[in-house]
């Protein structure tokens, strides 16, 4: 039998992926719902998954969650505001997504097929942040970036939730 937090921290990575999304496409007040639950929900997923590789001595990943937990922490804040007001949090919790993305993704514990999804997601990450940094005005939705940058970064979620999943039913069994 999988361990109930192995599905709850699985199961909340893939909702706030989905979330994610549906909210980059929904109108503003659905907009704000969606992401505010969306980062609720990578949040739990992330401290669940932080605290199951601090108990397996995987420090590297468990750094790279808690980095990850503490953009989000920053990206969520903004959910309800006007897309233009969040830029500043946006700006510096991509900017901690970009690092936790490297941290994880240069982890051999991850394949390689959600390494590449996540390197190739923190280098564009990282790019949007210092444009941020740097004075451009762009927020959650802007085109290029970031917004073309979600759809590997919900793979990666993805990825780590199903790495976790498969490594729940391989412990259970």
């Amino acid at each position: 039998m999988i361990n109930r937090l192995t599905v709850v921290a699985s199961g909340s990575l893939v909702v706030g992926g989905v979330l994610g999304l549906v909210g980059s496409f929904a109108p503003a007040a659905m907009r704000g719902i969606a992401w505010g639950l969306d980062g609720t929900a990578l949040i739990i997923g992330v401290a669940l998954l932080a605290v199951h590789h601090i108990r397996l001595g995987n420090d590297q990943l468990a750094a790279g969650f808690l980095v990850f937990l503490a953009g989000q922490t920053l990206v969520v804040s903004g959910s309800a505001m006007e897309l233009s007001a969040s830029s500043a949090t946006f700006g510096a919790g991509v900017g901690l997504w970009a690092a936790a993305l490297a941290l994880v993704s240069a982890s051999s514990a991850m394949p390689i097929f959600v390494r590449a999804t996540g390197g190739i997601a923190a280098i564009l990450f990282a790019v949007t942040a210092f444009q941020i940094y740097g004075g451009t005005a762009l927020d959650p939705l802007s085109k290029p970036l970031p917004f073309n940058a979600y759809p590997l970064f919900v793979l990666t979620l993805f990825g780590w939730a199903w790495v976790h999943y498969r490594s729940g039913s391989k412990a259970a069994a």
